[in-house]
């Protein structure tokens, strides 16, 4: 099991930056992928940025420029480094650990664990 604690979420108006952590916990050596995904109502969840243990990184095209996604092995902390952001982005994040392919498909929001989500709002 691999238990998964986000923060940093929040409200920030458009063209703010926010940063999201992950804090990871348990049997970590068991998920080869670290990464976001977020949900708006209404919508299906969708991959936003995806990290591996040997430092591959993969975005959504809706956020490649403007997100970055980064890790700290030694603390098991994934970040979420949002720049840029617009009112689109509003969602809730969820951290997500799984195992084998990291990168970010549309379409595809499949994961062995989650965290709880944290709240992003994005306003005009």
């Amino acid at each position: 099991q691999v238990q998964l604690v986000e923060s940093g979420g929040g409200s920030v108006q458009a063209g703010g930056s926010l940063k999201l952590s992950c804090v990871a916990s348990g049997n970590t050596d068991s998920s080869d992928c670290m990464g976001w995904f977020r949900q708006a109502p209404g919508k299906e969840r969708e991959g936003v940025a995806g990290i591996a243990t040997n430092g591959f990184t993969s975005y959504a095209d809706s956020v490649k420029g403007r997100f970055t996604i980064s890790k700290d092995s030694a603390k098991n902390t994934v970040y979420l480094q949002m720049n840029s952001l617009i009112p689109e982005d509003t969602a809730m994040y969820y951290c997500a650990a799984w195992a084998l392919d990291c990168t970010v498909v549309p379409g595809w929001a499949s994961a062995d664990y989650w965290g709880q989500g944290t709240q992003v709002t994005v306003s005009s």
